[in-house]
């Protein structure tokens, strides 16, 4: 499989990931559990973003994009291209994922203190998932080609499933993997701190905390399996799948806490998004007969998607059906009275 990725330019990017989780990594712990204002998450949302693009414009110019040799522009235009098209893709799913979270949030009462450290651990599984599986998936489409045509199928079953399920009205409390762990540990009925086990009458039980956590990397994984086809879809580039895949989620965090409170005014984003994955799908189950212009997949992805951004702005929501009371109760500071 042909790709840019020389170990010089793996390198650079693995250590400036390393570097940018640090610099989260660290500025969390030097604030604290303390809830994050609009004004804080809305720059380093900007900052996020103007990184990614700063990279892609990096790339652009490694490739030889401002040098005289036409091959080396053109490579270093469809790069960029592949790049800024996959982050997109990546960026918009994951502002569902992100609504899923807040959903979870929202269920369990997790304080706002609280949030920032779980969306931190969140992120980082979530990063270590993916590159198992676009390594995995890059493996699988060096190997066997038709694994292609099963990507494809995938995204347009995926596509459909979000489509139908926009219409739905979500019920956490009958998830699968909730009742599973209901069933298979002991769980407190209160938050201890930012605790994931504590003792309760001499019995150490699980805090809700942990059931977050726990929940939140499944979502990981159906997301990642759900969003890695997408961009395979857009180059089998394993360091473009990577780089663009790692760019998008290193602003989640971010990301979230500035639209936490804005999930109802995209209310109609799940459908420019199961459009935009029908429409990959359908790229990808074409490759061996027509295959779609780079250019044209970007102009589609960012006029579906602002589409239903603004059509979200001017339709209001339907009236949403009171959400199920989860059996925990916790303190709005987040500490435990022991009570049951």
């Amino acid at each position: 499989m042909i790709s840019i990725g020389t170990p010089l330019v793996w390198t650079l990017f693995v250590l400036f990931v390393l570097i940018a989780l640090a610099i989260d990594f660290l500025a969390l712990n030097r604030q604290g559990s303390h809830t994050v204002s609009m004004r804080e998450a809305a720059i380093w949302t900007m900052i996020w973003v103007a990184v990614s693009f700063l990279f892609v414009g990096w790339l652009w110019w490694y490739l030889g994009g401002t040098g005289s040799d036409p091959v080396s522009r053109y490579l270093a235009y469809a790069k960029a291209l592949e790049f800024i098209t996959g982050y997109l893709i990546e960026k918009a799913l994951a502002v569902d994922n992100i609504f899923v979270f807040l959903m979870i949030f929202t269920y369990f009462a997790v304080p706002s203190a609280f949030q920032n450290r779980v969306l931190m651990i969140g992120i980082l599984g979530a990063l270590v998932l993916r590159t198992i599986m676009i390594l995995i998936g890059a493996w699988l489409i060096s190997q066997f080609h038709w694994i292609m045509y099963v990507f494809g199928a995938l995204l347009m079953f995926t596509g459909i499933k979000m489509w139908w399920a926009a219409s739905q009205e979500p019920d956490l409390g009958n998830n699968p993997a909730l009742r599973w762990i209901e069933r298979h540990m002991k769980l407190s009925p209160n938050y201890d701190g930012e605790k994931f086990f504590t003792v309760i009458d001499g019995v150490k039980m699980a805090t809700p905390l942990l059931v977050v956590i726990l929940l939140i990397g499944i979502v990981d994984v159906v997301f990642a399996v759900d969003s890695i086809p997408a961009i395979f879809a857009i180059t089998t580039d394993p360091f473009i799948v990577l780089t663009s895949n790692v760019f998008a989620m290193l602003g989640l965090r971010a990301m979230y806490l500035l639209l936490a409170g804005m999930h109802e005014r995209f209310h109609l984003l799940s459908y420019g998004l199961a459009i935009v994955l029908g429409f990959i799908g359908t790229k990808m189950l074409l490759i061996d007969i027509y295959k779609i212009p780079i250019v044209l997949s970007l102009g589609f992805t960012v006029t579906t998607l602002a589409v239903a951004m603004l059509l979200s702005l001017r339709i209001p929501a339907k009236p949403g059906k009171a959400g199920t009371a989860f059996p925990f109760t916790s303190k709005p500071d987040g500490g435990s009275t022991g009570e049951k």
